[in-house]
């Protein structure tokens, strides 16, 4: 649950258009918070304007900000607080992305939707280069092992349906097509 008292005003006002007007889910609302009030609260103990350490960032207070402190903030700051969660929580690119795109949001909202705010730091703001996940093969003996399992008929307490050739022909499919199960799902015969 969000605690709304522990937000800034302009912090409350955009999750309630992201919530109602973007109409974005619970969660997306919940990281939304989560993310532009952590950034908040590095700015702050990056600007200097608090006497908390910076092991403690994320217990400073941000309900004090006001529009004057974000007009400050620039591209080079938000490097920095993605350059600060990579290097203090090792954050992942997936994770950094997301950060990046909740940044890149807020600062759409104040500037582009509500014009509280003159310029927008964010908007020459780019994503983090993702990790392209490369597909999992299967060997050629785990190929012929699933062929074989495939082809078994079922035992007795397995019911009376016996789909063994079709099940032989959707694994030959897969294998032999490089198929995908959407692909086959889609299938019309």
């Amino acid at each position: 649950m969000i605690d709304r008292n522990l937000n800034p005003i302009f912090l409350n006002d955009f999750l309630d258009y992201s919530s109602t007007i973007s109409n974005k889910s619970i969660n997306t609302i919940k990281e939304y918070n989560y993310d532009i009030s952590h950034f908040l609260k590095y700015i702050k103990y990056k600007f200097n304007m608090t006497n908390v350490s910076e092991e403690h960032i994320k217990e400073i207070n941000i309900t004090d900000m006001t529009l004057k402190d974000i007009e400050k903030i620039r591209l080079e700051d938000i490097h920095s607080f993605l350059g600060y969660l990579k290097s203090t929580y090792r954050s992942k690119p997936a994770t950094l992305a997301r950060k990046t795109a909740s940044i890149r949001a807020f600062f759409h909202y104040l500037c582009n939707k509500t014009k509280k705010i003159k310029t927008n730091p964010a908007q020459d703001l780019e994503s983090p280069k993702l990790d392209r996940r490369l597909p999992k093969y299967l060997t050629l003996d785990q190929s012929k092992e699933l062929l074989k399992v495939a082809s078994t008929p079922p035992s007795k307490s397995r019911g009376n349906h016996d789909n063994t050739t079709r099940n032989y022909a959707i694994i030959t499919l897969f294998l032999n097509c490089g198929m995908r199960l959407s692909e086959l799902v889609r299938y019309k015969y």
